[in-house]
């Protein structure tokens, strides 16, 4: 990486858990943006589909997470903004029980995921039954609709999804995946969800900062100015809490450090 390899030639090293400071401070040295650097180090990163479909086949899921996502908890009234029946999109959404649980509040959840495993997974441990269709629109896709909840998941690629297919959104809940997809699709996803956002949608996006020099990902780093940089001209971007979520398995990855980040992007109109 040329920006990764400017700073090393200029003798400085990601090696401590300083996290921001120090990518300011290389960047300071090499005459480079601190995004810059921070983004070059997994910029040609790709994992295809077939790989997440194998990981599901495999159960390396450790991205799974059995109960509900305690950001999602904590800022529920803030995406929600007193309304009731709120449409809700779940990009890449596995089998997440956030689902379930939004859809008895009376919410309705629109996911999309490419692992039919993965959908049938989540119907079948909720103990809810359900249909499977074609998507007329979709060549090769099928969508799975709940019998008992308001909830319809589409097998297929995201990015064959738009609003012409699952109308718009007042809320969306990406806990997993901006952190997931290549970094080289980072602009075409934005593009996406921007398309997806009604005029009154909340958007809770949950990011991560780290080291990458010390992981290659997924999940992928995350920069807060790469967030403002991708849905800042056209939404507004909060920044609600940041907190370390270091584990384990993290730390089995290599990590010293882990910043996760929650935001809320809503349209410029509201």
């Amino acid at each position: 990486m040329l920006f990764v390899r400017t700073c090393k030639q200029a003798g400085f090293r990601f090696l401590s858990k300083t996290n921001v400071g120090l990518f300011q401070a290389a960047a300071s040295s090499c005459g480079l943006s601190n995004v810059s650097i921070m983004l070059a180090q997994q910029a040609d990163r790709v994992m295809a589909l077939g790989e997440w479909e194998e990981r599901w086949q495999e159960d390396r899921i450790g991205f799974h997470q059995p109960h509900v996502h305690k950001m999602l908890e904590s800022h529920i009234d803030k995406v929600l903004a007193g309304r009731t029946g709120v449409r809700f999109f779940f990009p890449l959404c596995g089998k997440a029980v956030d689902m379930k649980w939004l859809a008895d509040m009376g919410h309705s959840v629109v996911g999309v995921e490419i692992s039919e495993k993965a959908i049938k997974q989540f119907f079948e441990e909720n103990n809810m039954t359900y249909s499977e269709e074609p998507v007329p629109a979709l060549p090769g896709a099928k969508v799975f609709k709940g019998s008992e909840r308001n909830i319809s998941l589409y097998q297929s690629d995201l990015y064959n999804f738009s609003s012409a297919i699952g109308g718009q959104f007042g809320a969306i809940w990406d806990r997993g995946s901006l952190v997931a997809i290549n970094p080289r699709d980072r602009e075409k996803y934005a593009a996406l969800i921007i398309s997806l956002m009604a005029k009154d949608c909340r958007y809770l996006l949950d990011t991560m900062l780290y080291n990458p020099e010390l992981y290659e990902g997924p999940p992928f780093l995350v920069p807060d100015d790469q967030v403002n940089s991708l849905f800042g001209k056209s939404c507004d971007v909060e920044l609600l809490e940041s907190f370390d979520s270091l584990t384990d398995r993290q730390r089995g990855w290599g990590l010293d450090y882990l910043d996760e980040r929650v935001h809320v992007i809503t349209p410029k109109s509201i």
